[in-house]
């Protein structure tokens, strides 16, 4: 992403928190319970705290994390169960890059913020007030509190909803928001508002305004309303999702269950104050949220189950600690790991917190999942480094050798990946699936288009290495909220049987010098989205390839989307689009008119494909 160049496609309308400490896990507690040994980089919050007390520490984190989209910070900020803020005083939280802010309640009703917990635009002209933009407000979470929308003492314009202006790398589950609007566009600032998000599960909203945001997939939630709609908006399980009768006027692609869904683990204590992870269990044709008839289905381990790492920890002793039968809670920071973390053992739960990245040292593959099922890894980032790895995440060794039970699949959560951006980052594949029955459950999968590596555009094309974002070899893959942006061959390729994607979104890269540079073989350009040839059964709902070749304008992609003509590979609705530069020649196989400098920022939708 660039603070540049969205345009919106489709005009919008408006419908319209201890006992007296803050306590950084792993100092003495004050509180009824101890803290568990979490790191300098979490803090706990508990209700008894002055209101007061928790807003200055939470406004200093946002000062500090508000610009820092290529720092190293990162801090997780928990609430235990209660109720923090009041009517005369509300809790005004506002998120900044790589934070989490996350309730440990055993549902998200246990803890409740009576204010908001916000992301605005960032203004980046005329000394902050002009150019204001979500674009790239990435890398941080939400999950499992409930809000009670509270705007006192804020202006008008801000007292009208609780607002999440975001683009990628950014959850909301397990959230309860209630008594106003949610926003996912900050409209209260001057223009142009562009955003790029996003991704919502498991929760309970009000009406929701969209706005700019242009694509966004919402799971297995419950919403009173949705308005407004850029280019790509899906529903899957949602109680309350609007219809998609007139796609693509609203561009809404609505499934009325998630075929195959597994919530996020979440940190939680019980009733004693110990603190546990809850484990969701995976599910098949689910619609609302997971915990209303009481704690969401699955199992529960004890953090002494864990192994508690640090960024300082050797992966030698990470891997020693898993051998012997532990999981792994990644605490939050920036772990150098010049060797793999490998998971052998089925059902192993490897947890982050506060966006912990694992960056890849001497062509490392950071973590390496073997052919066992039941792996869950969630919250992690994973940076490519200086010399090229082969791949950063890999989940099984060869197609075909786990079959593993359908119902415990491998599942990635909240899995980030980057090529560049911090520093220079080199890598063949970033996130390569060969085990069968694996589910992808929110990813962004990124090849940098920007940073603070030094070098321009050109020279990037030869400096941070990307061929492929995410190769899908095992069969009975699902993906949903699949985003892979800016690689040099294909974003995507899906050579196993039977996989399904629900909302994709990918950008191709912006920086090819030449047509030469953008070639496979005699075919111009690379389809952001291949289903390989040999492939006979594939769904994908809801997809967008958006091109902007602003290294070269005159360069051509032959086609958006590629796969096999054969009546078990069904695309329904998808979707090409010009951001200002190149063009895209047809949506799929020679199918769907130019995307173009003629209708920069207006879609060109394909229905169905093949046509029914």
């Amino acid at each position: 992403m660039t603070t540049q160049r969205r345009r919106p496609g489709r005009a919008f309308t408006f419908g319209l928190v201890l006992a007296t400490a803050v306590l950084s896990a792993g100092t003495p507690a004050t509180a009824t319970t101890a803290t568990p040994g979490l790191g300098p980089n979490v803090t706990v919050f508990d209700p008894g705290m002055p209101v007061a007390d928790i807003q200055s520490t939470l406004d200093a984190a946002h000062a500090a994390q508000v610009d820092n989209e290529m720092g190293t910070t990162r801090h997780a900020y928990l609430f235990k169960p209660g109720t923090y803020g009041t009517t005369e005083h509300p809790l005004q939280i506002k998120v900044g890059y790589y934070t989490e802010i996350a309730g440990l309640g055993a549902s998200p009703t246990d803890v409740v913020i009576n204010g908001k917990v916000e992301v605005y635009n960032r203004c980046l002209a005329d000394g902050g007030t002009g150019n204001c933009l979500a674009l790239v407000n990435f890398w941080r979470t939400l999950s499992n509190l409930s809000i009670n929308v509270n705007a006192a003492g804020q202006d008008g314009c801000r007292s009208t909803a609780n607002f999440w202006a975001v683009s990628q790398a950014v959850s909301l589950r397990r959230l309860n928001i209630s008594g106003g609007n949610l926003s996912l566009m900050d409209y209260c600032t001057a223009g142009p508002q562009y955003a790029s998000g996003g991704f919502i599960a498991d929760s309970r909203l009000p009406a929701v305004t969209n706005g700019s945001q242009q694509q966004w997939l919402t799971r297995d939630s419950e919403v009173a309303g949705w308005s407004n709609g850029v280019w790509n908006q899906v529903f899957s399980g949602v109680v309350g999702a609007p219809d998609d009768a007139a796609f693509p006027n609203p561009p809404y692609t609505t499934l009325d269950t998630t075929p195959v869904s597994r919530e996020k683990p979440y940190l939680y204590t019980d009733a004693r104050g110990r603190y546990q992870v809850r484990v969701p269990a995976a599910r098949k044709g689910t619609r609302g949220v997971s915990w209303a008839g009481g704690m969401t289905p699955g199992r529960t381990i004890p953090l002494t189950d864990f192994f508690v790492a640090r960024p300082s920890d050797p992966v030698q002793v990470i891997n020693n600690q898993l051998a012997r039968g532990k999981n792994l809670l990644l605490t939050p920071g920036v772990y150098d790991i010049a060797r793999s973390i490998e998971i052998k053992r089925q059902n192993t739960v490897v947890l982050g917190l506060g966006h912990a990245t694992l960056t890849a040292v001497h062509g490392s593959t950071p973590i390496d999942v073997a052919d066992v099922p039941g792996v869950v890894v969630a919250g992690v980032t994973i940076d490519a480094g200086l010399q090229k790895s082969p791949v950063l995440l890999r989940v099984g060794r060869q197609h075909g050798r786990s079959r593993g039970p359908a119902d415990n699949p491998t599942t990635l959560s909240d899995v980030y990946f980057r090529v560049g951006g911090p520093h220079i980052g080199r890598t063949e594949t970033a996130l390569e699936v060969n085990s069968d029955n694996v589910l992808i459950d929110h990813t962004w999968v990124w090849r940098a288009d920007h940073g603070v590596e030094g070098f321009t555009d050109t020279q990037r094309w030869n400096t941070n290495i990307g061929r492929n974002g995410a190769v899908i070899n095992g069969d009975h893959v699902t993906a949903t909220g699949l985003f892979v942006e800016h690689f040099q061959r294909y974003n995507t390729v899906w050579n196993g049987e039977d996989g399904t994607t629900i909302l994709y979104q990918n950008e191709l890269p912006y920086d090819p010098p030449t047509q030469a540079d953008w070639m496979n073989g005699d075919v111009e350009g690379w389809a952001g989205y291949k289903v390989g040839d040999r492939v006979r059964r594939h769904n994908l709902y809801g997809a967008g390839v958006y091109v902007f070749n602003q290294n070269n304008p005159e360069i051509h992609t032959e086609n958006g989307f590629e796969v096999p003509e054969t009546p078990g590979v069904r695309l329904h609705h998808i979707m090409t689009v010009n951001l200002s530069a190149g063009t895209i020649d047809h949506v799929v196989n020679g199918v769907g008119e130019a995307a173009d400098t003629t209708k920069v920022g207006v879609p060109v939708y394909v229905t169905d494909h093949p046509a029914p």
